[in-house]
């Protein structure tokens, strides 16, 4: 589960930066779940082929997280923020403290 939830946030952080063809693939094989063959007989490409853009795309964006750390920022906000509501006792700090969480 923590493999899934840290490539779902990488791949917000960074899927944009992708190409369409990379994030196709990379999106039906792990957010949609299909195999390795269905996505290969849909796009018309080996199995091999889609196991090495999904692998390509892996390693682009723990790249891009390994330059910019926008993610590895975004948790460590959170977790701040996150400890500062369950530290405080005022309830004004603590609502807002819920809303960003919720923004997040």
């Amino acid at each position: 589960m923590e493999k899934i939830y840290t490539q779902s946030l990488l791949y917000d952080f960074y899927g944009e930066l992708l190409t369409e063809h990379q994030r196709r693939v990379y999106e039906e094989v792990v957010f949609d779940d299909l195999s390795l063959g269905e996505v290969a007989e849909e796009l018309g490409i080996s199995r091999q082929g889609v196991h090495d853009m999904v692998r390509r795309t892996e390693k682009a964006l723990d790249k891009y997280e390994e330059k910019l750390g926008l993610v590895r920022k975004f948790l460590s906000l959170k977790d701040k923020v996150n400890e500062i509501r369950e530290l405080t006792e005022d309830k004004k700090i603590r609502k807002l403290a819920e809303e960003i969480l919720e923004e997040f």
